[in-house]
């Protein structure tokens, strides 16, 4: 395999054996970047001369006896990150000049773990969108094919190390930012347990760093390989220790198991609201017939599976929560007023969106209540299950969709067009309970175009659906380089 796609436990190995030097190993991601991120445009903000200089201390701190878990490891960091001295703009063009003087929690971390930052990677206008383009940095196209896009928000991300642009990036995910890029682009990502990854600095520009606890948002590794996933997760893990961190210590629980054989596992390829195109539904398929092959108990149904079209509209009510309370007053005015005249018939996730945006702060309680009850079925169906396997997204990557008018866009499935939002539903069962959900690549579709799933694990279990990730890789394959 080309060097530069290694994966970042390969590249550890080479640098303790003395095979290779930071040094090299950083000027040859350069080098691939400066030639072909032309095409992909993932790579937003460089910081080049940095990176060299982080490298040559890496070679002296190895020299030294010293050895961190990334020590040397070229990586990329999401552009909505703070980075002392890069810009963070969230793709908003109001924000161009700004440039934080603090680096956000997990990137010192980085730091501290020895990793070489080459830059930041591209992302959609505030991070809003399946897709990543803004007017400040472009388009960031897909690796497999350039007129389709790598997904959102963490899609620069994903098309990085699809492209072999480091071997690691770190990204966020609230309607599946990291799961769905990595699906698109054929590479590995982990949603963690809410609440598991501090994410202090992951901010909208100009915004304060401060240690808030956010809702249904996360910040998560993105790799090559699931155990990947697993070394760059052990670095990113902890609270924060401005705030919990003063009295907790964190102990993740180990995996349930170590065999495939010895999983328990729902499949699902069904949504009640929304069709899986042939394509993700044959990517189920192979990752139930390898579970069934490795011995795992493979179901399809199960009664304690909570309501799927009840968690999608909750789900949905409590993201476009958070987006309408930082509406313009006179735009959530008139969205309350459309809320208001939704017929008591209408289920529809479009309505679900609108009453969202419109909730007061005892519609937010009352919801919160009702997530609270899924969550409980969630714990119920963990006592008979080890983890879910599901799609991502219905589809493949879809062409780039620059249509301003995003609640105006379809999603193509199968010759079927449905709201374009709608595709979240699958994100989204994770997402609204907080469960740690890993994303693997699965093959290629008849296009030739990457088919990933994710794998749900119980509430911060998380090593479980990553060592399940893991084991899938061994017997279905993993990462593949586009051709």
């Amino acid at each position: 395999m080309d060097g530069n796609l290694r994966t970042a436990e390969e590249l550890a190995t080479a640098l303790r054996a003395g095979e290779v030097t930071s040094v090299e190993l950083t000027e040859e991601a350069i080098v691939r970047i400066e030639r072909d991120d032309k095409a992909v445009n993932a790579i937003c903000v460089r910081d080049f001369d940095r990176a060299r200089a982080a490298a040559r201390g890496a070679d002296q701190a190895r020299a030294r006896g010293e050895d961190r878990p990334l020590l040397g490891i070229p990586v990329t960091v999401k552009e909505s990150y703070d980075v002392a001295g890069l810009p963070t703009t969230w793709g908003m063009s109001r924000y161009r000049d700004y440039v934080p003087v603090e680096d956000a929690v997990q990137v010192s971390r980085l730091k501290a773990a020895g990793a070489v930052i080459l830059g930041k990677t591209n992302v959609p206008l505030g991070l809003q969108d399946v897709q990543s383009f803004n007017e400040i940095h472009g388009t960031t196209n897909n690796p497999w094919d350039h007129a389709r896009t790598p997904g959102g928000s963490s899609g620069g991300s994903a098309a990085a190390l699809a492209s072999g642009f480091g071997a690691l990036s770190i990204g966020s995910d609230i309607g599946g930012s990291l799961r769905t890029p990595a699906h698109f682009c054929g590479v590995y990502a982990h949603k963690p347990s809410l609440g598991l990854v501090a994410s202090r600095g992951m901010v909208p520009p100009s915004a304060p760093a401060l240690p808030v606890d956010l809702d249904l948002a996360v910040v998560g590794p993105m790799a090559r390989s699931a155990r990947d996933l697993t070394l760059l997760l052990d670095v990113m893990a902890g609270p924060d220790p401005l705030t919990l961190g003063v009295a907790h210590d964190l102990t993740l629980p180990p995996a349930r198991h170590e065999r495939l054989g010895d999983f328990r596992v729902l499949v699902l390829d069904e949504h009640p609201l929304i069709a899986t195109g042939s394509a993700v539904r044959a990517g189920v398929s192979r990752v139930a017939d390898a579970l069934a092959v490795g011995g795992a108990r493979v179901e399809r149904h199960s009664e304690l599976l909570p309501d799927l079209a009840e968690a999608a509209a909750l789900y949905m009510e409590l993201l476009f929560s958070g987006s309408g309370a930082r509406l313009p007053v006179e735009a959530y005015e008139e969205l309350r007023t459309r809320a208001a005249g939704l017929s008591a018939d209408d289920l529809s996730l479009v309505g679900a969106r609108l009453r969202g945006v419109a909730f007061s702060h005892r519609d937010w309680v009352e919801a919160n209540d009702r997530r609270e009850l899924h969550r409980h079925r969630w714990r119920r169906l963990f006592t008979e299950f080890d983890a879910v396997v599901c799609p991502i997204t219905p589809t493949p990557a879809f062409p780039h969709d620059h249509d301003p008018d995003l609640l105006g866009r379809r999603i193509d499935i199968d010759g079927v067009t449905y709201p374009y939002l709608d595709q979240l539903v699958w994100a989204g069962l994770a997402t609204m309970p907080g469960l740690p959900a890993t994303a693997i690549p699965t093959g290629l579709s008849p296009d030739g175009l990457p088919v990933g799933v994710q794998l749900i694990g119980p509430m911060f279990e998380d090593r479980t659906p990553l060592r399940l990730a893991e084991r899938l890789e061994r017997t279905i394959g993993g990462f593949r380089a586009p051709r």
